[in-house]
């Protein structure tokens, strides 16, 4: 019997998946790009060195990626996506409650942030190793982001549950703190990422001046 649209389809992850972090899903290339890069950051890096790390000759490695600035873009760009699916997740679960969009909003980005700390903090220092049209790109998916919790935050404002005069400067403040996270959590530290989650939801809520 011939299989409907539906059969073939790739089944979507289940909605609690934007909490799990069981193992880091770049591939193999990837992965040593992004250890080269975290040792000594995108200029200091050689192809060479990067297919050493990932067991491939340079015309190997130039077979799946034209340059070290394509392996670059592809860290950052799986980086965005990751984040922005686990986002829709997370607000999807919190439901038509603002506050809770915004307290879960708040752990997925430091969940987030604490799982994923090399591909994190490389997303952040290294924007200015991209290309102006890469640049360009990374901002829009960057201000996407963060126009979702700025939304959040609008929302309430107008339902009159936070009272904060200025939401601008509170989204950047609530966001610049969560993203942080990725230069001083410690997995071996006395907070795991959900407690971390947990006392960083209640100083955004602080922030914004939640009812």
């Amino acid at each position: 019997m011939a299989k409907t649209a539906a059969d073939l389809a790739v089944p979507r992850p289940p909605i609690e998946y934007w909490r799990r972090y069981v193992h880091d899903d770049l591939p193999p290339i990837l992965h040593g790009a992004l250890a080269c890069f975290v040792e000594k950051g995108f200029h200091g890096t050689s192809i060479r060195q990067i297919a050493e790390r990932s067991g491939l000759s340079v015309p190997g490695l130039y077979h799946h990626y034209e340059s070290k600035h394509a392996l670059l873009v592809a860290i950052m760009q799986d980086a965005m996506n990751d984040l922005w699916e686990r986002t829709q997740m997370a607000l999807v679960e919190a439901g038509d409650s603002v506050l809770r969009q915004l307290q879960l909003y708040i752990e997925c980005l430091v969940l987030f942030h604490a799982s994923r700390p090399a591909v994190a903090s490389t997303t952040i220092t290294e924007t200015r190793s991209l290309n102006p049209q890469a640049r360009s790109h990374h901002i829009s998916l960057r201000d996407r982001q963060h126009k979702a919790l700025d939304d959040i935050v609008d929302a309430g404002i107008a339902q009159g549950l936070f009272g904060t005069a200025h939401p601008r400067e509170a989204t950047t403040a609530v966001i610049t703190m969560c993203t942080g996270v990725s230069q001083w959590f410690n997995p071996a530290g006395e907070l795991t990422p959900t407690e971390v989650a947990a006392r960083y939801q209640h100083f955004a809520t602080r922030i914004v001046d939640a009812a």
